[in-house]
C-alpha cells in the first residue's frame, strides 16, 4: 500500500485531540497532513530531538526539538462550534460539494 493516497478526515488548520501515545489527551492544531502515509504533523505534538551537523553559523551544532508525523487515526478532530472530540460525517451540498459535518452537534466543520 506504499506509495497510496489515503483520505483523511482530518486538514491543515484543524484543531485535533491526541488518542493515544506519550500525548494522550494534549490538544494541537494541524500544521501538515501527509494522505500518502496517512499521517499528521500536530503543532506540540510528537516533540523528538534531531540532531543537527556543525555548519559555519554553528561550529559546535546543535540539538533541535520538532515535531515528528502521528498517525491520523491516532487523532480525533474537535469541532469548532460545540468544542468536543468528534468523528466526521460527510454530505452533499449545492450539487458535487462535499462538506464535512460534526457527528456531536450536527453543525458543518467547513466553511461553505
Amino acid at each position: 500500500m506504499k506509495g497510496t493516497v489515503k483520505f483523511l478526515n482530518i486538514r491543515k488548520g484543524d484543531t485535533v485531540v491526541v488518542l493515544s501515545g506519550k500525548d494522550k489527551g494534549n490538544k494541537g492544531k494541524v500544521i501538515k497532513t501527509v494522505p500518502t502515509a496517512g499521517k499528521v504533523l500536530v503543532e506540540g505534538i510528537n516533540m523528538v530531538s534531531k540532531s543537527l551537523r556543525p555548519t559555519q553559523e554553528m561550529p559546535q551544532g546543535k540539538i533541535a526539538k520538532r515535531e515528528a508525523p502521528i498517525l491520523a487515526s491516532k487523532v480525533m478532530l474537535i469541532c469548532p462550534s460545540c468544542h468536543q472530540p468528534t468523528r466526521v460525517a460527510h454530505r452533499l451540498v449545492e450539487g458535487d460539494k462535499s462538506v464535512r459535518l460534526c457527528r456531536v452537534c450536527n453543525e458543518t466543520i467547513d466553511k461553505v
